[in-house]
């Protein structure tokens, strides 16, 4: 068995829609040298235990481009779909259930890898699939970040006063407190996100209830402007020195609201 083998079935899926709000073809465009969908790709296909890994899409395009870049693409993802308001769950039911249908392939855990987020480090994609592996009873995996603001200190505006976000037994005023003394709070930041298919197709969920928590120290960086697009070739350029994260940390993009 060499280094790129693994006993079990992991699929990575990479999902990339033709259309874009923010950035007109936003998968194809140029970053670092290489269209923007072509570094998930590559790190998906350099994982040591990923063995399969698809691009979903209703593109002609981006099909072509993810096939030149080692990318199976079975099949056409139907267009309705592949609307701006698509959620996740339907993508990945209708690919779990074409490649069973379709070609009788079942996997072990599906790799959620996201075309607009490409700097990431391929150590840590095989870190999370070692700790959900290793963690039998659990429906899925979803990493994290540290939160920068803690929603203890939100409100919300009812009957025109403001009420808590969030409320802790025996605490009359948390939004009071300093931020070290009130419970720790992660942000899900998409870096790479794990879900056993039985959760998909059984479930109807991307998560199920019992989910390990893979915290990210790296900084997330995304692609939704178009100004986020220095900042992500200098965070590439880093990583494939070996240089990332500690030698650069790129301004912070903006996450849409």
């Amino acid at each position: 068995m060499t280094d790129r083998e693994s006993p079990r079935q992991i699929l990575a899926l990479i999902p990339a829609r033709g259309g874009s709000k923010s950035i007109p073809r936003k998968n194809l465009l140029m970053v670092g040298g290489k269209p923007l969908i072509a570094h998930s790709i590559e790190q998906a296909l350099a994982s040591r235990h990923i063995t399969r890994t698809i691009v979903s899409t209703d593109d002609a395009e981006i099909a072509d481009v993810a096939r030149q870049y080692g990318a199976d693409v079975p099949f056409m993802r139907p267009s309705d779909l592949a609307q701006d308001l698509s959620p996740d769950i339907d993508v990945f039911r209708h690919a779990l259930g074409w490649l069973r249908d379709r070609e009788g392939y079942h996997c072990d855990l599906v790799v959620h890898l996201r075309p607009t987020g490409p700097v990431r480090r391929v150590a840590l994609i095989d870190e999370a699939v070692e700790l959900l592996l290793g963690s039998p009873d659990a429906h899925s995996l979803r990493s994290v970040s540290r939160a920068l603001q803690t929603p203890y200190k939100m409100w919300r505006i009812v009957d025109g006063h403001l009420d808590p976000l969030l409320r802790i037994d025996g605490v009359p005023e948390p939004h009071c407190m300093p931020r070290q003394s009130l419970p720790g709070v992660y942000w899900q930041n998409g870096y790479v996100d794990i879900v056993r298919p039985a959760v998909v197709i059984e479930l109807g969920m991307m998560t199920g209830q019992k989910i390990v928590p893979f915290v990210v120290d790296d900084p997330v960086l995304e692609l939704d402007y178009p100004d986020a697009i220095p900042h992500l070739e200098a965070a590439l350029s880093a990583l494939q020195r070996g240089e990332w994260p500690g030698s650069l940390s790129p301004q912070p993009v903006r996450h849409p609201v």
